[in-house]
């Protein structure tokens, strides 16, 4: 006996349909075999799935950047502040289409999306006149005999520049992240929360098809014959393969099926509260800021709130992750500057000016002003002047 079974694309008003709708690829199968497919770590992948599609990935290297780039510059040589150095107006304004908040917001944002960030110097004679950031992805590093960096390569359409890595003058600096397994690349924060993420992003994509198909959960078809007997093994190989096509995957979730010839269908999927999407999307989340070193409190995560309040949260946040990372880079830049101006310089951040750290200044302020044992001068110094 045959039997007949229509599926919405194999009806000609169906493929129609499907014609004028756009493409979708499923990042898992939800049926048979198979294995799950993980967001690259390149640093296109990493920026696309986690910074310009992730609302928590995104909001931590925002926070992270904006906070780190809002910090201001002090300027010394030895123990004496320059407070009006050619290197301070610099960084106000690195080149003519980036302000110093910008500049230093993009360069956060490549260290955190990719490990790595570039500045090149534009330097006139040997005066040093503008700073440019390049594109990570657009770097490739050059070996040489001893396995050194030699030279990096930047390619930007047709146009292919080569940098020395070192130069009698000012070289491309390049600043970078801890990475155990190379010599050469700085490891991104937002790859170690990777498994995070892409469940982070698929748990939503899931539901999202899912409520856009009228909210079915997944189930069985039963073949229901009147006059008894089975499927033919041609029969059942070609639904189960269009079932795979057409019904697997997050973005065929919930899709109706048209049955015919004896096939009924018996609901037998999880309801999204018996898989407790919602404590999954969070668990992710919450994983996803501990990569980026983001107190969950700050992005409105709950659960596992360690902080007894919110200023204590963003004390934390500033002295355990923006606070290293300005550490990190004004080291990098003071060490380079040095070579550019001809003296050594150092560039520090001041504390007195960050927001975050306010009631801690305070704190410290009180406990040396009240230090009768100091002089003045030793006042100073212990706070920083």
């Amino acid at each position: 006996m045959k039997i007949r079974f229509s599926l919405p694309w194999r009806t000609t008003a169906g493929r129609k349909a499907m014609h004028e709708t756009k493409a979708w690829g499923g990042l898992v199968a939800l049926a048979g075999e198979g294995r799950a497919q993980w967001t690259g770590r390149s640093y296109s992948a990493l920026a696309r799935e986690g910074f310009m599609r992730n609302p928590v990935a995104h909001r931590s290297v925002r926070l992270i950047a904006e906070a780190a780039a809002s910090v201001v510059w002090l300027l010394y040589v030895g123990d004496r502040e320059l407070p009006d150095h050619p290197l301070l107006s610099l960084m106000r304004q690195p080149n003519a289409r980036m302000g110093g908040p910008d500049f230093f917001e993009a360069l956060y944002g490549h260290l955190l999306l990719s490990g790595n960030a570039y500045v090149e110097p534009l330097t006139v004679g040997s005066e040093l006149r503008e700073l440019h950031l390049l594109r990570p992805d657009r770097i490739g590093v050059i070996e040489g005999r001893d396995g050194w960096p030699e030279a990096y390569e930047y390619r930007a359409g047709g146009l292919v520049r080569r940098f020395p890595a070192e130069a009698e003058g000012l070289a491309l600096l390049h600043l970078k992240l801890f990475h155990p397994l190379d010599d050469h690349l700085g490891f991104p924060p937002l790859a170690a929360a990777q498994v995070a993420l892409d469940l982070h992003n698929s748990a939503a994509t899931w539901n999202k098809a899912l409520l856009d198909n009228s909210a079915r959960p997944s189930g069985a078809l039963v073949y229901q014959p009147k006059e008894g007997g089975n499927l033919s093994p041609d029969q059942y190989q070609r639904l189960k393969q269009e079932l795979d096509d057409g019904y697997s995957g997050p973005m065929r979730a919930g899709r109706p099926l048209l049955l015919e010839g004896g096939l009924d269908w018996k609901s037998m999927g999880l309801s999204p509260k018996d898989m407790d999407f919602v404590e999954a999307r969070n668990g992710a989340a919450r994983d996803i800021a501990l990569a980026f070193g983001v107190p969950p409190m700050l992005l409105g995560i709950p659960g596992d709130n360690t902080y007894a309040n919110y200023q204590e949260a963003n004390r934390a946040f500033y002295r355990l992750t923006v606070l290293p990372l300005l550490t990190r880079t004004a080291a990098a830049l003071s060490a380079w500057f040095s070579g550019a101006y001809g003296e050594v310089l150092k560039l520090t951040p001041d504390l007195d000016q960050i927001a975050g750290l306010a009631a801690e200044r305070s704190e410290l302020w009180t406990r040396v002003g009240n230090a009768d044992f100091l002089t003045d001068e030793e006042k100073r110094q212990a706070v920083g002047y």
